[in-house]
């Protein structure tokens, strides 16, 4: 072997030993992910079931008492305290409930398929029947939304999200209206927005839309924990694409997804 050869291989040595050392790194995080399922999925929800069992329990002993001292204030209070723990522990249920969504999104193996977008919003709302249910909201759904190059579960999981967190915020208005066209996007892309007149949000706020446990209303006014958007994010970037939201307070929301017109 000449010199050159010998180098040539000796480069090529290394570069095999780099990529085996990032291959283990890839393994070792993707072991470490199944460790975070596991402990989130079953570890994190043994103490909540606790919680939520034993303050039943406590009600019912409260409920054992004579009458007189089960109406006194003391008991009365306690019980408001019993109230605060539940939806407390419901409501960290549903924040695991939501990284179990965003692990699950970016680990879930990709299966690309041409779906039109137009059928899976018919299929999003479908799924929010219940949440639309007595509402007279007016659709706006666009004739020429795009085919796209995606995972239809991750892609419905996406629009019953945008959708779901329309007909919310439309809740308190007047005439409430959702409206899904295609627009314009850069080449190699196709972009489709889902635009609402509810309450909008301040737009120097947008910036921690996406993030994961972010609100922009109080939950008073708005179920909910914070995680949907973050889904959203996560699900379009698995696909290469992007998504941004703007808004007005009071006049409304447009958020902006663009994905790539063909699977990578």
């Amino acid at each position: 072997m000449t010199q050159p050869d010998a180098i040539v291989e000796h480069q090529l040595q290394e570069l095999r030993a780099e990529l085996a050392r990032s291959q283990q790194q890839v393994a070792d995080m993707a072991a470490a992910q199944e460790e975070f399922l596991r402990a989130v999925s079953h570890d994190l929800r043994a103490p909540l079931r606790h919680v939520t069992s034993y303050g039943t329990l406590v009600r019912e002993v409260l409920g054992d008492l004579p009458p007189e001292v089960a109406q006194g204030p003391e008991v009365q209070e306690a019980l408001g305290f019993l109230a605060t723990m539940d939806q407390s522990a419901k409501r960290m249920g549903l924040m695991i409930d939501g990284l179990l969504a965003l692990v699950r999104a970016g680990r879930a193996p990709l299966r690309l398929q041409p779906v039109l977008l137009a059928d899976a919003i018919v299929q999003a709302r479908a799924s929010l029947a219940a949440v639309e249910a007595g509402r007279a909201v007016e659709w706006r759904i666009a004739l020429d939304l795009p085919t796209l190059q995606a995972d239809p579960a991750l892609l419905q999981e996406l629009l019953v999200q945008l959708l779901g967190n329309a007909l919310k915020f439309t809740r308190q208005a007047a005439q409430p209206c959702i409206a899904v066209q295609a627009v314009v996007a850069p080449a190699g892309h196709v972009a489709f927005t889902v635009q609402d007149n509810g309450v909008g949000f301040d737009p120097a706020r947008a910036g921690t839309l996406f993030g994961v446990f972010q609100r922009l209303h109080r939950e008073s006014e708005f179920e909910g924990v914070g995680t949907g958007l973050a889904l959203c994010r996560a699900i379009a970037q698995r696909h290469g694409g992007a998504i941004t939201a703007t808004a007005v307070p009071g006049a409304g929301c447009t958020v902006r997804v663009e994905w790539p017109a063909h699977a990578a």
